[in-house]
């Protein structure tokens, strides 16, 4: 798998990039679908295609500035590689802070409920995280550990410990450690996952997540987004979705941020989301009517 999709001359069409720009076309006709956000009295496309290059932007933003923090120190001897996005180097968790910051800002300067666009936002946003884990798997990153790994090592999250005295065991001694699952991917040597395991098969992660995203996108568009619930619950339940989706994936996952070399910061994330999602349902379910109007601001 090569991360881009063609050449020509200097110019290339990377997978990457192209996952991005689906992402952002194909949600704004997913968002503009929405018959919920309609009766909410979202029904100007020309708002919901402005609304989507605002968070779009903000989320790059977000999602590029909570990785370079993550590993500041990778960048303090080359601060220009700061701005090659292209390279990857995008925390979702980032993206997803920065697209409700920039949201927060769109809807107070239309005098719009900030919770209509974020209901709004999180089935397009669901289904572009879907598709954007295939721009991941092309550039070969967001990889999983070896196949091989023990499963009680990946589930109690000691993987890199486990790694490295698995490396000073013997060629005979390490035989021993049979590939568990059959469908691991060997990436090549130029890619990040072939330069941490050059030659052995892995976990495709980022696979595990689109596969788990896209259910989660079928669940949040076709089941709950029918729902008659008031204005935010919908958005809390995508937090728990993904909060969820991704604390499992993690555990696979090999190059995971980490806060303070103590707790993988996807988890310490997702049980962010967890808390803050319980406490809005709770809070959403004691306001009246279940709609609201596209004219109301706050929450």
């Amino acid at each position: 798998m090569k991360p881009y999709l063609f050449k020509i001359g200097a110019f290339e069409l990377r997978y990457y990039s192209l996952m991005y720009i689906l992402a952002f076309l194909i949600g704004i006709y997913i968002a503009s679908k929405d018959l919920v956000a309609r009766k909410r009295g979202v029904t100007d496309k020309k708002m919901i295609e402005d609304y989507a290059f605002w968070g779009m932007m903000s989320g790059l933003i977000g999602a590029r500035l909570y990785y370079v923090i993550f590993r500041f120190t990778d960048y303090i001897g080359d601060p220009i590689s700061i701005f090659k996005v292209w390279e990857g180097g995008l925390a979702i968790h980032g993206g997803i802070i920065g697209g409700v910051i920039g949201t927060l800002i769109y809807a107070k300067k239309k005098k719009i409920n900030i919770w209509i666009l974020m209901d709004l936002a999180v089935g397009p946003l669901l289904f572009g995280q879907t598709i954007g884990r295939f721009g991941n798997f092309a550039n070969g990153e967001v990889h999983g550990v070896p196949t091989f790994t023990p499963l009680k090592v990946i589930f109690n999250g000691t993987f890199t410990t486990w790694w490295e005295s698995y490396q000073k065991l013997g060629i005979d001694l390490q035989s021993k450690f049979k590939e568990i699952v059959p469908w691991g991917v060997v990436f090549p040597n130029d890619t990040p996952a072939g330069q941490e395991f050059p030659g052995l098969a892995l976990h495709p992660a980022m696979l595990y997540e689109m596969g788990l995203n896209f259910i989660g996108f079928l669940l949040l568009w076709f089941y709950f987004r029918k729902k008659e619930y008031n204005v935010g619950i919908l958005s809390m339940i995508y937090l728990i979705m993904y909060a969820l989706i991704r604390s499992f994936v993690s555990m696979f996952r090999s190059e995971d941020l980490t806060f303070f070399n103590i707790i993988r910061a996807p988890h310490l994330i997702s049980i962010i989301m967890l808390i803050v999602a319980v406490i809005g349902i709770k809070y959403f379910n004691k306001k009246k009517g279940a709609a609201g109007t596209s004219s109301d601001i706050g929450p």
